[in-house]
């Protein structure tokens, strides 16, 4: 069933915001698993245990964490249900900085892959989910299709949602209208992070003032996201980071499901032409980004309804 949204939700930018701001969730009794990456730096695991063989692992959105309500309210709703629940945070997210100059960006599946073999090889799971929000969206489907055929036979599908398959037009509607306010709330915590790590980022080959003076994503990709994490520029890093061209190698289940009155996505988000055994795409007239909201306190979101009920059917 398709979502359907209250009257006072049908606009992207007040679903966006409802949910982000007004929402109310448990806040879940993690346990914090920290895990040594082969590079030096570490990754910090959130884990809800219930003993189940099946373990769904989320991944957040930029400049998000596993404390999210959206991360939060999608892993009760899985809870409920008697799965496991893993919510990772990206490098510098968990409130701890790294170790390395780098941190996260929207391709780093490497840190993903990590996090996943970790889980296949330490813990004892039959069956294992992904779940991705928006940046988190991307990472997760990028790792599948990048990981084809030889992905780990317990990975058994993923549902994602609000999702930039196209990393390079969403820079640019990020900095058109009422979506200059994300951007610079989403600028002011980049640059935040910038400022714990000037020494590093400095040794690294980088200005942080130049950094500062950032007006847009673009911007920030260009000068510092991009060659920071070994792309030419942004236009090199939006290329291939994006998720779209990885969809035909993906060989689980898997569902994207983007609103199409989701103020940060272009036209080339809703990938239609790539429909196919593995792969199915939803695209809602309502939703907004990371949002399918509700007026119902306590009541689990349609988006959390549709993942629970696309991954349960998964045979």
């Amino acid at each position: 069933m398709d979502y359907r949204a209250p009257w006072p939700l049908k606009n992207g930018h007040l679903n966006t915001l409802h949910t982000a701001l007004l929402r109310k969730v448990e806040q879940l009794p993690y346990l914090r698993e920290r895990i040594t990456l082969k590079d030096g730096d570490f990754l910090d695991l959130d884990w809800v245990k219930t003993g189940s063989k099946k373990l769904i692992v989320l991944s957040h959105g930029l400049e998000g964490d596993s404390r999210g309500t959206y991360i939060q309210g999608m892993m009760k709703r899985f809870l409920d249900e008697g799965y496991d629940g893993l919510a990772w945070n990206c490098r510098g997210c968990s409130g701890e900085v790294n170790l390395k100059p780098f941190y996260y960006n929207s391709g780093v599946s490497h840190d993903l892959d990590e996090v996943l073999t970790h889980v296949i090889e330490n813990k004892d799971y039959d069956e294992i989910f992904l779940v991705g929000f928006s940046m988190g969206g991307n990472i997760s489907m990028k790792y599948l299709g990048e990981k084809g055929t030889s992905v780990n036979e317990k990975i058994k599908g993923a549902a994602i949602f609000s999702t930039p398959v196209d990393l390079r037009g969403c820079s640019f509607k990020l900095d058109e209208g009422f979506c200059k306010v994300y951007t610079q709330n989403f600028l002011k915590t980049l640059k935040q992070k910038v400022k714990l790590k000037e020494v590093q980022i400095r040794e690294a080959g980088f200005e942080p003032n130049d950094i500062y003076k950032c007006t847009n994503l673009n911007d920030f990709d260009n000068i510092f996201t991009g060659p920071l994490h070994g792309y030419k520029d942004a236009e090199d890093y939006y290329t291939r980071a994006s998720s779209k061209q990885f969809i035909p190698k993906i060989e689980v289940p898997t569902l994207l499901v983007n609103a199409s009155d989701d103020p940060f996505l272009t036209e080339s988000c809703y990938p239609h032409e790539f429909q196919n055994r593995s792969f199915s795409f939803e695209r809602t007239k309502y939703g907004g980004h990371v949002g399918f909201g509700n007026l119902r306190p306590n009541q689990p979101l349609w988006s959390e309804d549709r993942a629970f009920r696309f991954i349960s059917k998964i045979k």
